[in-house]
């Protein structure tokens, strides 16, 4: 939205705070010339993504641009016209699927708000509807109903902003059926389950504020009965029923040991039915698949440097043996199939490339390129990814990917530290776009899995409880002393981006060891861990107490918070500073990057400040993308080339 004098009032954040338009659009100036591929290639819209397909296996779908934003498009499989179906212009469709063979159902949100709205559209583009029309809240899916024509299972919390609860929806006349309360805000449900007939029988409660309760009924005409309560360090999460004993799941569990592993567990009692399924003896193993028509189990897929799968079914492993005939060397993923099971639409990519789409029809045996995702870029000229190791100061073992500029020669280059958000998440392998866009630049970027990342195991997680700006922060520190050491990075040209907690990590990068950085770019960042703990979103507040574990207590550990917010330590930065935010961001509230920003130039450092009223966390509309980048660039080529 354009900023007036009768609406700036209005926007939030300090509107008496002005941003830095004059000097980012200096900085924005000539960024793609002498270059093969511009800025806009990196991070421009795909003509065709997230294909699906329709239940009888007669029509794809896929998500494609329409004045600059994401929408459904639908084709016959057999080749012919493709149909537009949505021609939404103030966001991009989020996430979609097909409820029936004509009529699919799609999610949306507002200006970055996170709250999303569900909407149902026929094949043809007719009859769109808006099925939750309820302002500031948030809608989830529960299960599609896969056997019911026209009913989903939804949660939302409509009654109450903490508290989600499920709704049976009629995606043609937008009718809903509240299946269960949940009304104490003390004790409340986080999560719901169905079985495989659509019925409500699992759900999970946060009980004392930092313990989880689950809990189970053998019919939905029961009460919910506690089954197991953990600590929220340890649990047990089921993922599916089994198909012959109603009572067994199969679940990913780190109950009495480190590692989460694929187990079965009897939901009447709470116990593990035998021995473990899977384990892996370094990382976390969480997702395991099923075939619904053949009833089995098909693959555990676990992540080490890169995404591993275990067979559990023949018929699983014989498809992706065919498959790799012809796609040997990227990774492959089934991402659709129909009712029958015989028709796959299947993903490719690589740390390189985008990949692309292709038809598998089992019964024919033919593999049918649909669409290359971002056929502009040659994977030929991407920079490969590697996994890298080094140990940090007290002897801990950090994963992370290092990746070099093409024909750098990989010694005394200019390095951009790029700590993943979350915090507690994990960078991966595989293609980025962010990463592409450095390295096409010169620019070597190194990603670290610090500890606290997850898939490592539950001590790796732990041991960054209550380490923001402390632990966590020297192992990106020891990230940067390894780079240095190896003589791949320029000392004097080093720098550090990150967004959400890798804004954080910026920040207190640039606040306690600023020496280390010629320059650093915070992206919706957290600069005050008190007042982020007094701005999160009502639906995060049941968590809180889990909050105070792992981040801090802002009365037991008020020193400590103090000491690890860089909004308390302005006279240490000295560091060129970028400074981005979406004014609608949930999570990060904008107060964070103003207060930050508003701090130092009162001390009397200039700061770049770039806010966009029109996102929240993270921009995701393209023009915004495309400023935000172009002007990082300018930013870092003025700090770090020679």
């Amino acid at each position: 939205m354009s900023q007036t004098a009768e609406t700036k009032i209005e926007l939030p954040g300090n509107p008496d705070l002005p941003s830095s338009e004059k000097e980012i659009r200096k900085l924005m100036e000539n960024q793609s010339e002498g270059h093969k591929y511009s800025i806009e290639d990196f991070f421009r819209l795909p003509e065709k993504s997230r294909y699906q397909l329709s239940p009888d296996g007669k029509h794809f779908s896929y998500l494609g641009p329409f004045n600059r934003r994401l929408n459904l498009f639908v084709q016959e499989a057999t080749g012919g016209n493709v149909r537009r179906i949505t021609s939404v212009t103030d966001r991009d469709i989020a996430w979609y699927f097909w409820k029936n063979n004509t009529r699919l159902v799609f999610a949306k949100d507002d200006a970055g708000d996170e709250n999303f709205h569900l909407y149902a559209v026929d094949i043809d583009g007719e009859n769109l509807q808006e099925l939750t029309p309820f302002k500031d809240v948030r809608i989830d899916l529960i299960d599609d109903l896969e056997d019911f024509e026209d009913e989903i299972i939804i949660s939302m919390n409509k009654n109450n902003p903490q508290l989600f609860e499920p709704y049976r929806l009629n995606i043609k006349t937008g009718a809903l059926e509240q299946l269960a309360e949940n009304t104490n805000p003390m004790e409340p449900i986080d999560s719901w389950m169905t079985d495989h007939e659509g019925k409500l029988r699992i759900a999970s409660k946060v009980v004392g504020g930092t313990n989880t309760t689950l809990l189970y009924r053998e019919s939905e005409n029961e009460p919910f009965k506690e089954v197991l309560t953990t600590d929220f360090r340890e649990g047990v999460a089921p993922v599916f029923f089994d198909f012959e004993n109603p009572d067994l799941v199969y679940a990913s569990s780190n109950l009495n040991r480190d590692k989460r592993v694929i187990v079965k567990l009897n939901m009447k009692t709470g116990e593990e039915v035998g021995e473990p399924i899977f384990t892996h003896p370094d990382v976390d193993v969480s997702n395991i698949g099923y075939s619904r028509k053949r009833k089995v189990p098909t693959a555990i897929s676990y992540l080490t440097d890169k995404r591993h799968l275990h067979f559990l079914d023949d018929e699983t492993r014989r498809i992706y043996e065919r498959l790799e005939q012809d796609l040997a060397g990227y990774e492959i993923v089934l991402v659709a199939d129909n009712k029958d099971e015989d028709k796959f639409m299947v993903r490719t990519y690589s740390d390189c490339s985008l990949g692309a789409y292709y038809f598998f029809d089992q019964k024919a045996d033919t593999l049918t390129k649909i669409a290359d995702v971002s056929p502009w870029l040659d994977e030929k000229d991407m920079s490969p990814m590697k996994p890298v190791q080094f140990k940090t100061r007290d002897g801990l073992t950090i994963n992370g990917y290092l990746t070099l500029p093409v024909n750098a020669g990989g010694k005394n280059l200019p390095v951009v530290i790029n700590p993943h958000g979350g915090p507690w998440v994990r960078d991966t392998w595989g293609y980025n776009s962010e990463v592409q866009l450095l390295a096409s630049r010169g620019y070597a970027v190194l990603q670290i899995n610090y500890r606290g990342s997850t898939g490592y195991g539950r001590k790796f997680w732990e041991i960054s409880f209550k380490q923001w700006g402390k632990k966590m922060q020297d192992d990106i520190t020891d990230g940067v002393n390894w780079l240095i050491e190896q003589g791949i990075a320029d000392p004097l040209r080093v720098a550090i981006y990150g967004g959400s907690y890798g804004g954080y990590a910026t920040l207190a990068g640039v606040t306690f060891t600023p020496e280390l950085y010629a320059c650093a770019i915070d992206y919706v960042g957290v600069s005050n861990l008190f007042t982020f703990m007094n701005t999160i979103p009502p639906y995060w507040k049941p968590y809180l107490d889990m909050m105070y574990e792992m981040v801090g207590n802002p009365e037991k550990d008020k020193d400590a918070m103090y000491e690890a917010s860089p909004i308390f330590h302005i006279d240490k930065i000295k560091t060129p500073l970028f400074v981005v935010q979406g004014a609608n961001d949930p999570r990060v509230n904008i107060d964070e990057s103003d207060q930050i920003v508003s701090a130092l130039r009162k001390h009397g450092v200039d700061v770049l400040y770039m806010v966009k009223y029109d996102e929240g966390h993270g921009f995701h509309n393209e023009e915004n993308r495309f400023e935000f980048y172009k002007a990082m660039l300018g930013f870092l080529d003025k700090y770090l080339k020679k």
